[in-house]
């Protein structure tokens, strides 16, 4: 599913306990960050993390990371400059079914 032309995210209303792959190609990428970040949180940001995301050969950065909210995944992203792409400061949001 994708959240918008930067963000696809498999499956696309995932369940908690399910493992989602998410796939970044927005503004970092697009100036050319070497290494893209997820950070990411649950139901309001609790205890957000950090992970670090593999180029594919397409030149998007991807990773998987399991569910463990209930309501949303709350998430962002930064690059190894610290410039960040949270959106507009909107970040994103995947419900949680």
């Amino acid at each position: 599913m994708h959240l918008d032309h930067r963000i696809s995210l498999e499956p696309g209303t995932p369940s908690r306990g399910d493992t989602v792959r998410l796939e970044y190609r927005g503004l970092l990428k697009e100036s050319g960050a070497d290494r893209v970040w997820l950070h990411y949180g649950f139901d309001g940001w609790k205890n957000p993390c950090y992970q670090q995301m593999e180029r594919t050969p397409q030149g998007n950065f991807v990773c998987t990371t399991k569910i463990q909210g209930t309501r949303e995944m709350n998430f962002c992203f930064k690059d190894s400059a610290n410039n960040w792409d949270n959106n507009s400061g909107w970040n994103w949001t995947c419900k949680i079914k």
